[in-house]
């Protein structure tokens, strides 16, 4: 605590530093923004937006990096309700991007991965008693071959006639950003999009309709894996960047924040990732097609409303560099780099904290360092 309050007054931007333990432990992703058409007139309506939850197990402690206790979870809940959040389905959500209609402040979306046996004996009925709307991402293979620990299919059926949202979280749960290394960019591409046909076709045999929704394992991508899952004909993709959504987010890239583990599932961690927003953004730079240079010469986004933040407060953060004060430029934000990468997959996020609200304000991309072997040729 006294370091981070230290950084709290020196650098606003490093307020943030509870995200580090999540970068670590997941090492995540974002698309190549381009916000044609938007002018400074609409900027008023940036101050609105919400956030969505991701979640794996319950009142599994066997496995405490991903699980939340049941105690914990239902603390959640009620803090939404306590605190006037309007939990809203994916649907609702995905629609109103969709449209480039405003998100309402405080809006919350609630999704669980995988689809581990205690979404159903432990988050259901907690969600249910709430009369929360929430979304399951299927990790196919695994439900239909009848894993351990795994929700069936007779139970997806019952609860998704109570009203339920399940969705796709691809067949095998690949790392679909971590390419073959023996595939050139053809085959790259089909082995993502057969993955995802695959599981398509089973969720819609099973549950009668075509998922519209994907969840990208481990939260790992990069333009390949967007561009086929998009060609697959999803409505939406969800990422586990860390981040805030607004009228501003690219419903291809929904970023997600995960709660999980002993601090990342604590109340104080919960109401902050609440009280962040979106850091309209466009331009990004390196972007998520993956680099064959380990080096960029900088990191930089351009500010879609600078007018709204605070000078000073701008920070870029590059998992393996670490925190930096970040320059404004026009509005351009960048930092310099003369350090090669040495990582696969480094997270990216800047970050200011706005005039009117004090709320920081962050987005989030990833960056994939494709395999250092020559790529074959088609």
């Amino acid at each position: 605590m006294l370091l981070s309050n230290f950084f709290s007054v020196k650098f606003p931007f490093v307020l943030f530093l509870n995200i580090l333990l999540f970068i670590f432990i997941f090492a995540p992703q974002i698309q190549d923004y381009a916000y044609a058409g938007m002018t400074e007139s609409n900027s008023s309506d940036q101050h609105s937006g919400g956030t969505v939850l991701i979640y794996h197990r319950f009142g599994e402690s066997e496995y405490p990096t991903t699980n939340v206790s049941v105690d914990r979870f239902r603390e959640q809940m009620s803090f939404l309700k306590e605190n006037g959040y309007k939990v809203i389905s994916l649907e609702t959500l995905a629609s109103t991007l969709a449209a480039g209609k405003k998100i309402p402040d405080k809006s919350v979306v609630i999704t669980i991965d995988d689809g581990y046996l205690s979404t159903y004996t432990q988050a259901w009925p907690i969600l249910k008693s709430f009369g929360y709307p929430f979304t399951v991402f299927i990790y196919v293979k695994a439900v239909d071959r009848k894993y351990r620990n795994f929700i069936t299919w007779d139970q997806i059926r019952e609860m998704k006639r109570a009203g339920v949202d399940f969705q796709e979280h691809s067949y095998s749960h690949n790392r679909m950003a971590d390419r073959p290394s023996e595939m050139n960019d053809r085959q790259y591409r089909n082995w993502i999009r057969d993955d995802l046909v695959r599981s398509a076709k089973i969720m819609e045999n099973e549950l009668g309709e075509k998922p519209r929704y994907f969840a990208i394992p481990y939260g790992e991508y990069n333009s390949f894996v967007i561009d086929e899952a998009k060609k697959v004909g999803y409505q939406a993709i969800m990422s586990q960047d860390p981040g805030s959504v607004s009228k501003n987010t690219d419903v291809f890239l929904i970023p997600r924040e995960p709660i999980l583990g002993k601090d990342w599932s604590g109340i104080d961690h919960f109401s902050k990732i609440l009280n962040r927003v979106d850091l309209p953004v466009a331009d990004i730079y390196p972007d998520i097609v993956p680099r064959q240079s380990q080096s960029p010469e900088k990191f930089s986004a351009r500010i879609l409303y600078p007018e709204k933040y605070m000078p000073g407060t701008y920070g870029v953060y590059v998992s393996e560099l670490g925190w930096q004060q970040g320059e404004l430029q026009g509005n351009v934000l960048s930092v310099p780099n003369h350090s090669p990468l040495q990582r696969r997959l480094n997270r990216v996020i800047v970050s200011a904290r706005e005039k009117d609200t004090g709320r920081m304000a962050i987005r989030t991309w990833l960056l994939i360092q494709d395999r250092p072997k020559d790529i074959p040729q088609d």
